[in-house]
């Protein structure tokens, strides 16, 4: 069964391309009309025992149980918790409202409550879409909503408090005094980010293009843990044979993939694209648009590709705020990465399920700065171990049938590749000896398991 049984027929028909709509046909009142389906603050305070989101008809389209996650709050709950939406309780602003910093009377939460820009369509929409994606996509690495009010014309949202702020806070624009993010942090980063949109695209049913991925986006609790946040633009993806979703191009300039932007047709592959631009920017320390730069360096992708094609200018790419301190073999692993999610052809990038694989290679390898030469993994094992794997080559077979490049990513040393691409090939042979490992343990338990089950069977077959 599908998890998004809530949307009702125009919500479906808008995002089903086979239907013949697009989001251009939607109308001030069908985005009304699914407002109005939400419970309002008003409403709970008079049934206090409701804490889902309800509907006031009911059809096929609803949710399971009539129920959502998502608790209802009133105006003026949030008013108190935000201190009347006072300047000091005020963390940020985005493409949907002002965001608030608050602390729920009824609980003693600390929460974070955004409040809708009233300024027409596009934010009602946002709201609806987000209440409901939210309420049902539960996994570590996207943000928790908490609940909502949709109290006559005030719209907001309530999360959980992430104390980091956002990537962008602690990656681009940094003032002297701040200290960057070390290279194991932004791995860490990475991986985490891509196992949110992993889930989107590979677990969700039907799969969900999040299409606005950027560094705002991702927000980090403590221990530098990632969340994506702001789900107001995400998407049901194409189901069946269907290949692309038709719709209208949203997101921010710098972070689009070049297909959607010039045709509209949105794909997983799309999102691909904007975390390859994002991990570019881990890796660069550079904002994907930066109109402050020379003209040829302004765009992030388009100053980085020709760097990847000459091994000697690697270095360049790496975060000059780092001085040094990476892994080279762990630069050239990563540019591989980067270089293929940001491919031209979307067919020629890797499916997120790969990215994960071989980002979670990188982020287990604990890189130690004050070791020799600052170019040193840490990994698990013992110091032989450790040694063979500088010695030894990392590589990844990618999907070929499933849309990907049906090339093989080798993460491979940097003394006899001259380009991240040639590099790339996608897993770690020494992450595939461990799931080789890890597989071979799983069949040995559970053939140990069957034999005694089968000895105590004929056990009790003796004795009966």
């Amino acid at each position: 069964m599908g998890c998004f049984p809530c949307f009702d027929s125009r919500e479906e028909e808008k995002l089903n391309p086979d239907k013949g709509r697009d989001d251009r046909r939607e109308s001030p009142q069908m985005v009304a009309s699914n407002i109005s389906r939400l419970s309002s603050g008003a409403d709970r305070l008079k049934a206090r025992n409701s804490t889902g989101l309800k509907k006031e008809s009911s059809g096929p389209k609803d949710v399971p149980d009539g129920h959502i996650a998502a608790q209802t709050f009133t105006f003026r709950e949030l008013a108190v918790a935000t201190k009347n939406f006072q300047p000091e309780s005020f963390i940020g602003e985005g493409g949907f409202g002002r965001v608030y910093k608050g602390r729920l009377e009824s609980t003693g939460q600390v929460v974070a409550v955004k409040q809708l820009d009233r300024e027409g369509l596009q934010g009602n929409r946002e709201f609806l879409v987000e209440v409901l994606m939210l309420s049902l996509l539960h996994h570590p690495n996207l943000v928790n909503l908490i609940g909502y009010c949709a109290d006559g014309e005030q719209r907001l949202l309530v999360y959980e408090f992430m104390p980091l702020g956002s990537l962008e806070d602690h990656l681009l624009d940094l003032p002297p005094d701040k200290e960057p993010l070390d290279w194991n942090t932004r791995m860490k980063i990475a991986a985490g980010a891509a196992k949110g949109l992993e889930y989107l695209h590979d677990k969700a049913s039907p799969p969900v293009i999040y299409r606005d991925f950027k560094s705002s986006n991702i927000l980090l609790e403590e221990g530098f843990h990632p969340k994506l946040s702001d789900f107001g633009l995400a998407k049901l993806g194409p189901v069946g044979d269907k290949s692309h979703v038709s719709t209208r191009v949203m997101g921010t300039y710098g972070y689009c993939a070049p297909e959607y932007a010039m045709t509209g047709q949105l794909t997983v592959k799309s999102d691909v694209y904007s975390f390859g631009v994002v991990f570019l920017e881990l890796i660069t320390g550079r904002k994907a648009i930066d109109s402050t730069l020379p003209h040829g360096e302004q765009n992030l992708v388009t100053w980085a590709r020709p760097l990847f094609n000459d091994r000697r200018k690697f270095a360049k790419l790496a975060d000059p705020r780092l001085h040094g301190r990476y892994p080279m073999r762990g630069l050239y692993q990563a540019l591989a990465v980067a270089s293929m999610c940001i491919q031209e052809q979307a067919a020629t990038r890797p499916l997120i399920g790969d990215v994960v694989t071989a980002l979670s290679y990188l982020a287990n390898q604990s890189y130690d700065p004050n070791a020799a030469h600052g170019h040193i993994y840490r990994g698990s094992g013992d110091r032989d171990e450790r040694r063979n794997r500088e010695e030894r080559s990392a590589r990844v077979t990618r999907n070929e049938d499933g849309g990907g490049s049906g090339r093989r990513w080798d993460l491979e040393g940097s003394e006899r590749e001259d380009s991240p691409r040639e590099t790339a090939r996608m897993l770690n042979r020494d992450l595939d000896r461990e799931r080789a490992v890890a597989e071979a343990k799983m069949w040995g338990e559970n053939w140990r398991e069957k034999r005694r089950q089968s000895a105590q069977g004929s056990f009790d077959g003796t004795n009966g």
